[in-house]
């Protein structure tokens, strides 16, 4: 695949993958490229975990529903996020970014506008949505036919220092590197992010992965070959929209549009 191609094909794959196992070439493909990714100095300061064992995935994909069912169920999930949360296609072509819910039940269509406030929140536990978010983020998690984690060297990531936000750039090309090597193979990829949402489910994460002291795990992703005969999970989104260049690139300082030339060529 043609790199600008997999640039606009990239995506973040919400539902399951097919369950054929990632082939050993694909995962070679993927971690030689991945080593490819800058950093500073070379110190090349991440490592990466793959894990495919059958039941490994199921007790990260339990850590990962049971999150999610804690932060959907006490409400912190919609407040944190609820400025990118786009529920209807005005909404997605006044701002051009967030996520978009396209896809939820009908019983629930009514109750969005409620959804947060106090009273909304607790609508939706009657209606068991963080049951039913659980058990999807569960499955999807266990399902995947590979999780790989990235653990970043702790001489190198120090919140304190620089050098932590250097290796949190390289970590950044990492990932980027990894989501368009795995697009041209046919495979898509997601955050495992709900565990580092509560910090005690991320430890259990890491100590699970048996994560040395002189490291610590900073990311967890699922990735598989995409079916796109595979149903939608029960409540999802998409977000294919993007703010245009005019609305994000300055000429010369902040404030100042893009000069004709310069507005022409990056259309």
């Amino acid at each position: 695949m043609d790199l600008y191609d997999a640039i606009h094909a990239r995506h973040t794959t919400n539902g399951a993958f097919d369950s054929r196992p990632v082939s050993q070439e694909d995962k070679q493909r993927l971690l030689e490229m991945a080593a490819r990714a800058p950093s500073h100095f070379n110190s090349q300061p991440w490592r990466f975990i793959l894990v495919e064992n059958a039941a490994r995935r199921k007790q990260i994909g339990h850590i990962a529903g049971e999150s999610m069912r804690q932060l959907i169920e006490n409400g912190e999930f919609w407040q944190q996020y609820r400025r990118y949360f786009r529920f209807n296609q005005h909404e997605v072509d006044t701002t051009h970014d967030g996520i978009h819910f396209d896809t939820m039940p009908n019983v629930l269509k009514p109750f969005v506008k409620y959804l947060f406030t106090d009273q909304g929140n607790k609508v939706v536990n009657a209606m068991q949505v963080p049951r039913v978010l659980g058990n999807d983020a569960r499955k999807l998690v266990e399902s995947s036919p590979l999780l790989l984690g990235l653990a970043l060297n702790r001489t190198e990531y120090k919140p304190d220092q620089l050098s932590s936000l250097y290796s949190v750039i390289s970590l950044g090309a990492v990932v980027q590197t990894i989501w368009l090597s795995a697009t041209a193979l046919g495979m898509g990829l997601q955050f495992v992010s709900t565990p580092q949402e509560i910090p005690t489910q991320w430890a259990r994460v890491s100590q699970l992965l048996q994560i040395p002291d002189n490291f610590e795990l900073l990311l967890m992703l699922r990735l598989g070959y995409v079916n796109p005969d595979i149903k939608r999970p029960t409540i999802d989104w998409t977000s294919p929209q993007r703010k245009g260049i005019h609305e994000l690139a300055f000429q010369e300082q902040w404030g100042e549009p893009l000069t004709n030339e310069h507005d022409a060529a990056l259309q």
